[in-house]
């Protein structure tokens, strides 16, 4: 999409009520000579238990290079509430952005989720539950809550597993992970299981695009690995960019400081600090280097959700 067109942005949308107050996103949109645009709701990370909607990339930037608008979703933190509270106000943030396209103006038949660590996390789930109509204890239960492409970095994707390797001395019941489900996941197996993004995948999963840093030591890369590898199984369309040395929050916005920053993507564009491993090397050569950056995001939208028919 050209530079010459402005993006609007329409703040605190109001698209859910729950018993800790109202839900709202921020909508980002391109002008366009286009009648519609598509829409990819962007869901920011923190740990489930931090972080808001304005925790976000340059979300303008993102709609004027992908062609598509950008809703900066909230949803309930575990502290307000736990799993699987989080994943219902993300859906019902799918849902709200579909009924209401023609208000915004925006193509319902392509809606795509983009998030970073617990917004990852949610984002996959999200898509991978996307062709079910309703989830045990959804509240909203109108409208199409599928996605037609998901972008996710960092994200944990076995809950049990990952709580393992957190906070060595805790006992678990401190971890990011206790705090969503309400206890450690080894005595919470079957929430465990629920919230894992690796349990729900199936073939008709949407398109996905995974990026993790091989630095990660919150998260660690082989989570990325192993829903990549599944959804490939199951039949499903995935895209792996592991970048050499790069640790968790690369997405984070530089100054915010509620959250753990590591290298921020501040030229947009990541390069890893050596060869990709061979196993992964799906778009470089051999011995070139994995690089990522914002671009990557914006053409795999634009590829899935702005070049529909």
């Amino acid at each position: 999409m050209s530079d010459d067109f402005p993006v609007s942005v329409e703040a605190d949308l109001f698209f859910a009520r729950r018993d800790t107050g109202e839900l709202r996103l921020d909508l980002y949109r391109p002008t366009s000579p286009d009648e519609r645009v598509p829409v990819v709701l962007w869901l920011h990370g923190g740990g489930w238990f931090a972080g808001d909607r304005t925790l976000a990339p340059d979300l303008a930037e993102r709609a004027r290079s992908s062609g598509c608008a950008v809703a900066s979703v909230e949803y309930r933190l575990s502290g307000q509430a736990l799993f699987p509270a989080q994943l219902h106000d993300v859906r019902a943030a799918i849902r709200f952005l579909r009924t209401h396209a023609d208000v915004y103006r925006l193509d319902p038949r392509g809606v795509g989720a983009w998030g970073s660590s617990a917004g990852g996390h949610l984002a996959a789930l999200a898509g991978l539950t996307g062709h079910l109509d309703v989830l045990p204890g959804e509240e909203e239960t109108e409208g199409d809550p599928s996605l037609q492409a998901v972008a996710e970095s960092y994200g944990p994707v076995d809950l049990a597993a990952e709580a393992q390797t957190a906070l060595p001395g805790a006992g678990g019941a401190h971890t990011p992970e206790a705090r969503l489900l309400g206890g450690p996941p080894a005595q919470r197996p079957e929430a465990a299981r629920q919230a894992s993004p690796l349990s729900w995948v199936v073939p008709e999963a949407p398109p996905f695009q995974i990026s993790h840093g091989t630095g990660d030591t919150l998260v660690s890369h082989h989570q990325s690995e192993r829903l990549h590898d599944a959804l490939v199984a199951a039949g499903a369309s995935s895209e792996l960019y592991l970048v050499e040395g790069y640790r968790h929050g690369f997405l984070n916005p530089a100054g915010r400081l509620d959250v753990d920053l590591a290298r921020v993507m501040d030229d947009g564009r990541l390069r890893s600090e050596g060869p990709a491993p061979a196993e992964h090397r799906a778009q470089q050569g051999p011995g070139e280097r994995t690089t990522f950056g914002f671009e990557d995001i914006d053409a795999f939208f634009r590829r899935h959700l702005a070049a529909r028919p």
